[in-house]
C-alpha cells in the first residue's frame, strides 16, 4: 500500500508518528511524509486522487495539516482519521457540544472571545478550567480559582494564551474535583486501552503511569466516543468525579502511551483502516463489537492480552518527490512532547 503522513514540527522526533512509519516501511509499504510546518507542498501534484490508499494526520490543533489532510478527502482520498471527525475534537466548543448532544457525560461548558466574559459565570461554579478552544498539548490552560482571577497573567510558554490578541474562541468548564488522578483511555481501531497518570493540574500529586483494568461504565464511555465523533484512532481524558465518570479532553492520533506493542498495532490499525475506510467515511464504529484489552465492553474489565500483531502484505518501496521519508533518530532517549491536558478539570 501507499500511505501520506502529515507531520509537523512538533512531532517530528515523537515516536508517534515516527516510529509507525517507520514500522511501515518496514513491512513494505511505501510512506511519504509531507511537512507541512517546514517545507514547500505542491499541492496540486501532491494532492490528487489516487495518489495513495490513505492519507495520516499527525498534528497540532491549530496547524496547517488539517487543512491538507480536508483536501485530500475532497479529491476523495481516504483519511485517518475521517477529517469530519478530527475537525469535530480540534475545536473543543464543537466538541464538548457533539459530545453533549450524543449523550456523552461531559461538564457544562460556557465560550467567550475574552476570558473577562467569564465573570458573568455564577461564582458557585468556580473554579473554572480555562484554556483555548483550539489548544493542544496543555497550552495555556489553566485553574481559576475566583472570577476576580480570571485575567491573571499566563505562563510566558503559554502563546495564544486567554486574552492574547488573535488568540480565538475559549472555553471554560466547572472544576471537577478528583483525586488527582487522570484516566486516559486509547482506542486502537476499537480496542481500548487504559492509562492511569498524574493531573497536570495536581503536580503534587504522584501517581505512576501506568495501564490499568477498564471498568465496563468508562469501557462503555470510550467505546460511545468513538460512535458519535466517528474516530478510529483516538484517546479520551476521563476523570472519576463525584458523580461518575467526566470526559474532559479528546484526541485524535494521540500517544498510546503504555499500549502493549502500540507502534506495531496502530501501523495494523491504519493499514486496515486504509484498505476498508475509517468510521466517518461509511463503515461505522461497531460499538458492540469494541474490546477492553481482548474481552468485550459489554462484559468484566479484565487484563487479558490482546492478540499478537502480524506484519500485514507488504506494497511498493520507495517514495517519489516531494515527499520524505524521516531519518532513524540518533542513538539516546528522543525529547517528549508535554502531555496534553484536559478541560474540565
Amino acid at each position: 500500500m501507499r500511505l501520506c503522513f502529515l507531520v509537523e514540527e512538533q512531532y517530528r522526533h515523537d515516536g508517534m508518528p515516527l516510529d509507525v512509519i517507520r514500522q511501515l516501511g518496514a513491512w513494505g509499504h511505501q510512506v511519504d511524509v509531507l511537512w507541512p510546518g517546514r517545507s514547500l507542498i505542491p499541492i496540486s501534484e501532491a494532492i490528487r486522487a489516487g495518489s495513495h490508499d490513505a492519507w495520516v494526520l499527525k498534528t497540532v490543533s491549530g496547524g496547517p495539516g488539517l487543512t491538507l489532510l480536508e483536501a485530500a478527502a475532497s479529491v476523495g482520498l481516504t483519511t485517518v482519521n475521517d477529517v469530519r471527525a478530527i475537525r469535530g475534537v480540534r475545536d473543543k466548543a464543537l466538541a464538548a457540544v457533539i459530545a453533549r448532544s450524543g449523550g456523552l457525560p461531559v461538564p457544562v461548558t460556557y465560550a467567550a472571545a475574552r476570558p473577562e466574559e467569564f465573570a458573568e459565570i455564577p461564582e458557585a461554579e468556580f473554579p473554572l478550567v480555562v484554556k483555548p478552544a483550539d489548544g493542544s498539548s496543555g497550552r495555556a490552560v489553566r485553574l481559576v480559582a475566583t472570577p476576580d482571577r480570571l485575567l491573571d497573567p499566563v505562563e510566558p510558554d503559554g502563546a495564544g494564551a486567554p486574552g492574547a490578541p488573535g488568540g480565538g474562541l475559549l472555553i471554560a468548564q466547572p472544576y471537577v474535583p478528583n483525586s488527582g488522578t487522570d484516566l486516559k483511555v486509547y482506542s486502537v481501531a476499537g480496542r481500548l486501552y487504559a492509562t492511569e497518570r498524574c493531573s497536570p493540574l495536581h503536580p503534587a500529586h504522584a501517581v505512576r503511569e501506568r495501564q490499568v483494568p477498564l471498568t465496563p461504565e468508562v469501557a462503555r464511555i470510550a467505546a460511545e466516543i468513538g460512535t458519535v465523533f466517528g474516530l478510529d484512532l483516538y484517546g479520551v481524558d476521563i476523570l472519576l468525579g463525584p458523580d461518575g465518570p467526566v470526559v474532559v479532553d479528546i484526541n485524535d492520533f494521540p500517544s498510546f502511551r503504555q499500549v502493549p506493542d502500540a507502534v506495531a498495532r496502530v501501523s495494523a490499525a491504519v493499514l486496515e483502516l486504509a484498505r476498508n475506510g475509517t468510521a466517518g467515511q461509511g463503515t461505522g464504529p461497531p460499538t458492540a463489537g469494541r474490546s477492553v484489552t481482548g474481552q468485550s465492553v459489554t462484559g468484566p474489565p479484565g487484563a487479558t492480552p490482546a492478540a499478537p500483531v502480524t506484519a500485514p502484505a507488504p506494497s511498493t518501496p520507495a517514495p517519489t518527490p516531494p515527499f520524505t521519508v524521516p531519518p532513524a533518530p540518533p542513538a539516546g532517549p528522543r525529547p517528549r512532547r508535554a502531555a496534553s491536558i484536559g478541560g474540565g478539570r
